[in-house]
C-alpha cells in the first residue's frame, strides 16, 4: 500500500475521533494546496468546466476550479466523519424537493432507480435517504489497493448503506435487478462517469459524453421510476445551523424521468439517459464549482479505443 493510499485508509480511521471542525479545516488547506499545485486531477476539472461553461474566461474558469476542490475535499471530511453525526444532526444538515413520487413508490412496495452525477455528497445523502425515503442499495468502483476499498466499504456500511462492488468476478446488474424486484428499495447510481466501457453516448451541455447505462438499463429492465437528483452543498444559517452542528449542508432535488409516449423498447435505455443527463447537466451548467469530475467524461478527451463499445449497464461510486 504507497503513502496515499495509506493516508485515506487512516483518515477514514481517525477522522471520527477528531474535532469535526479540525477535519473540516484541514481538508480546506489540502484543498487549495491541491489546487494551487494544479496537477493532473486540477488540469482535468478546469478542462471539464471549460467544456460545461464555454462563456466563462480562463480566470473564472480558474476561480471555479477553486470552489470545486474544496466541494471535493469538503465531501472526503464529511464523508469520514458522518458515522459519528446523529440522525438529529444529518436531518438537519439535508434539504430536499421533489421526494413525493419517491415516497409513494415506496409506500406502494415499489422500488425506485435514482442517477446521480458527481456532485455534492452523495453518502450525506444516502444517510439521510435509507432513513427518510427507502433502505438504499447501490454500486461502488473496486478500488485499489484492496484496504481503501475496504475502508469506504465499512463507513458505508456504518451509515446503513448496502453496496455493491463493481468488479469483473461480480454480477451488478443481476443483483441490482433482483434488488429492485423485492420492491420498497431506492437504488441511487453515481453515472456521469462510464466506469463499465459499455455507456451510453449523449450531449451533456452541447458536447458528447459517455456516461453509465445503469440507471436507465435498470428501469427498462425492471419497470421501476427513473429519477435524477441534483446534489451541492449550501451554507446553513440560524436554527439549522446550530441542530446541524455544521456551517455546510445539502441540498437535494429530485426529477422524475420518463420517455416520450411511444418510444420503441430498443431506444429507452438511450432516451431515458438522455432524459437524466438534461436535467444534471442543466443542474452543472447552473453550478458548475458543485461538479467536482476530475476524471475524462468527454468524448473528444477519451481514448479511440474506449468508443466502439456496445451501450450497457454500468454506474458506482468511487
Amino acid at each position: 500500500m504507497n503513502l496515499a493510499a495509506r493516508g485515506l485508509v487512516g483518515a477514514v480511521h481517525l477522522a471520527p475521533r477528531v474535532p469535526e471542525a479540525l477535519v473540516r479545516a484541514l481538508a480546506a488547506a489540502g484543498a487549495d494546496a491541491a489546487w494551487l499545485r494544479r496537477g493532473h486531477g486540477v488540469r482535468r476539472l478546469e478542462a471539464n468546466l471549460a467544456t460545461v461553461r464555454p462563456d466563462l474566461s480562463p480566470r473564472q474558469i480558474r476561480s471555479l476550479s477553486r470552489a470545486g476542490m474544496q466541494n471535493y475535499l469538503r465531501y472526503y471530511a464529511e464523508a469520514f466523519t458522518l458515522a459519528g453525526r446523529t440522525p438529529a444532526q444529518i436531518d438537519a444538515r439535508v434539504r430536499v424537493s421533489g421526494t413525493e413520487g419517491i415516497l409513494a413508490e415506496t409506500a406502494a412496495g415499489r422500488s425506485v432507480a435514482v442517477a446521480l452525477a458527481h456532485q455534492g455528497n452523495w453518502d450525506l445523502a444516502g444517510a439521510w435517504a435509507t432513513r427518510n425515503l427507502a433502505p438504499i442499495t447501490t454500486v461502488a468502483e473496486r478500488l485499489e489497493p484492496p484496504e481503501v476499498y475496504d475502508a469506504f466499504y465499512g463507513l458505508r456500511g456504518a451509515i446503513g448503506l448496502r453496496i455493491l462492488p463493481l468488479d469483473s468476478g461480480h454480477d451488478v446488474f443481476r443483483e441490482l435487478v433482483r434488488t429492485a424486484h423485492a420492491g420498497g428499495y431506492l437504488i441511487p447510481l453515481l453515472a456521469d462517469r462510464d466506469l463499465t466501457e459499455r455507456g451510453v453516448e449523449v450531449d451533456l451541455c452541447g458536447r458528447r459524453a459517455r456516461v453509465a447505462a445503469g440507471p436507465a438499463a435498470l428501469s427498462v429492465a425492471t419497470g421501476v421510476p427513473l429519477y435524477a437528483a441534483a446534489l451541492r452543498h449550501e451554507r446553513l444559517h440560524g436554527a439549522r445551523r446550530r441542530s446541524a452542528r455544521s456551517r455546510w449542508g445539502l441540498r437535494i432535488e429530485f426529477t422524475r424521468v420518463e420517455a416520450p409516449a411511444g418510444t420503441p423498447r430498443a431506444e429507452l435505455v438511450r432516451v431515458l439517459t438522455q432524459g437524466w443527463v438534461d436535467v444534471l447537466g442543466a443542474d452543472i451548467a447552473a453550478h458548475p464549482g458543485h461538479w467536482h469530475m476530475l476524471q475524462r467524461v468527454f468524448v473528444a478527451d477519451l481514448d479511440a479505443s474506449r468508443l466502439p463499445s456496445v451501450d450497457g449497464a454500468g454506474g458506482g461510486a468511487r
